[in-house]
C-alpha cells in the first residue's frame, strides 16, 4: 500500500516582506532628511524609493492572499504595511509641496524628517520582535512613539519660530511644511500603536 502524501500550502515570508518594505522605506526617509538638510537633487532618489516601496507593499499584498496561515493576523499586516507606504508617499509629498511654494527646508524641518527616520528604525526592532519578543516588540514600538513626541515638540517650536518671519507668505509656506512633517508623525503613532495592539491580541 502507498503512502498517502499531504501537501500544504507554502508559507511566505510575511514579516520578511513587510521588513523589506520597512528597509526601502528606512533609506526613503534618509533622503528625504538630506534633502531637508539641502541637498535638492536628493528629491530623485526619494521618487525612485517611493516607487519600489509601492512594489514591496504590492508583493506582500499578494502573498497575504497567497498564505495558508500567518504569524500574524492579516489584518494587522496589511494595516502596518499601509501605514508605511503612507509615511514613505507622505514625504515625497512634502517635497513637492516646498518645490511648489517654493520655499526652502529649515533647521526645524530637517530635524523633524531625522527623528521620523529614527522613529522608522524602532518601527523596524518592533516588527523584527513581534513574533518572538512581546515585552521587546513593544519597547521599541514605545521608542518610535517617543521619537514622534520630540517631533511634536519641534514642530511647536518651529510653527512659534514662524510668527516672526517677516514675509507673510513665508510663514504661510513654511506653516504648510511643518504641518505636513507632523502629519507623518500621526502616521508614525498609527504604526506603533498597531505594533502594540498586535501585540496584546497575542498574549
Amino acid at each position: 500500500m502507498t503512502g498517502r502524501h499531504w501537501f500544504l500550502p507554502e508559507t511566505p515570508d510575511v514579516v520578511g516582506l513587510l521588513r523589506a518594505q520597512v528597509a526601502i522605506t528606512i533609506e526613503g526617509l534618509d533622503v528625504f532628511a538630506l534633502w531637508a538638510e539641502g541637498d535638492q537633487a536628493a528629491e530623485h532618489a526619494l521618487a525612485g524609493a517611493d516607487v519600489r516601496g509601492d512594489a514591496a507593499k504590492r508583493e506582500l499584498l499578494v502573498a497575504l492572499r497567497a498564505a495558508f496561515i500567518t504569524p500574524l493576523e492579516p489584518e494587522d499586516l496589511f494595516a502596518l504595511s499601509r501605514s508605511i507606504d503612507r509615511i514613505l508617499s507622505s514625504s515625497l509629498e512634502v517635497v513637492a509641496e516646498a518645490r511648489v511654494l517654493q520655499c526652502e527646508p529649515n533647521g526645524g524641518i530637517a530635524q523633524m524628517a531625522r527623528l521620523i527616520g529614527q522613529a522608522m528604525r524602532s518601527i523596524d526592532e518592533a516588527i523584527a520582535l513581534l513574533t518572538a519578543d512581546h515585552a521587546g516588540a513593544i519597547a521599541a514600538a514605545d521608542a518610535a512613539l517617543a521619537a514622534e513626541k520630540a517631533l511634536d515638540d519641534v514642530y511647536h517650536q518651529g510653527m512659534a519660530a514662524l510668527l516672526d518671519a517677516d514675509e507673510r507668505s513665508r510663514r504661510i509656506s513654511g506653516r504648510e511644511l511643518y504641518r505636513r512633517c507632523a502629519r507623518i508623525g500621526d502616521l508614525v503613532v498609527d504604526v506603533a500603536e498597531r505594533i502594540i495592539y498586535a501585540v496584546i491580541k497575542q498574549s
